[in-house]
């Protein structure tokens, strides 16, 4: 990352004998994939902006395990799970934020039962709270009435009832939000979900982020907006499927937030 982000990590914290005000859980997709670490940028931009101690584990931070639970590998999930829990067990962490609703689900909803007990939140929920703290402030600036319609990821709708959240930031962004037919708990997967992110797709008429993307164009979009890295893969390639990215972004909420205020 470059020099003007700073990302301090649970070693540098514990050297001075200080505790961060959460830990930032960064997911193999926000570490590895090159289209999610500018999510993860932009995020960190605007933890730096609102003055949050936070932290991030660093080389210390593996896979959370979801990938191999989803796909039936419980053996290989709880070696995973018991490698991180003893880390931030170690680290006395109480408070997790991260912009994976895979990792979200897996730490708050799997890990109390190997020991691993935390208050976890997902990113659009704590940009919420700063707003609300007056610790963050958001401008409507370039997506100042954009019709945007927001894709509910699996893991953060349906599986943990939050609605609510990213479409709070998006309408602070002064944009139109335009709802798909099928939204909230009606939401559909954008295929990448139960592991299916990473095997090749079984026969059928039609991938299902293809079907999604559909959906998502009966709005007219300028933007659709994600709140997972996975659901941002997938509704990406379903618009260079349908041959319109030039006319239409597909961006996470914190991009949004962060674009819209120049960072």
């Amino acid at each position: 990352m470059n020099d003007s982000i700073k990302v301090p990590t649970m070693a540098d914290f514990m050297a001075q004998g200080k505790s961060p005000e959460v830990l930032f859980w960064v997911g193999c997709a926000g570490s590895f994939d090159d289209r999610a670490k500018k999510i993860t940028k932009a995020f960190v931009k605007l933890l730096n902006q609102a003055e949050v101690e936070f932290a991030v584990l660093g080389t210390e931070e593996s896979c959370t395990g979801d990938p191999a639970k989803r796909a039936g590998n419980e053996f290989l999930f709880q070696m995973q799970a018991m490698t991180n829990i003893e880390i931030l067990n170690a680290y006395e962490i109480k408070s997790i934020v991260t912009a994976c609703p895979h990792c979200f689900n897996t730490l708050k909803n799997e890990y109390p039962e190997l020991g691993g007990n935390y208050e976890v939140v997902h990113h659009t929920q704590f940009l919420n709270q700063l707003i609300a703290d007056g610790r963050l402030s958001v401008e409507g600036g370039h997506f100042k009435g954009k019709r945007i319609t927001f894709h509910d990821p699996c893991y953060l709708g349906r599986a943990n009832q939050v609605y609510e959240a990213p479409r709070d930031l998006i309408k602070k962004l002064d944009a139109e939000l335009v709802e798909m037919k099928k939204c909230r708990q009606n939401g559909l997967c954008c295929g990448a979900g139960g592991s299916q992110m990473f095997k090749e797709a079984e026969e059928g008429d039609k991938e299902v982020n293809v079907e999604r993307t559909e959906q998502a164009l009966e709005t007219k979009p300028e933007i659709i907006a994600a709140g997972c890295p996975f659901c941002n893969t997938m509704m990406t390639d379903g618009i260079k499927a349908k041959e319109k990215e030039q006319d239409i972004k597909v961006l996470d909420v914190a991009e949004m937030i962060a674009q819209a205020k120049d960072l």
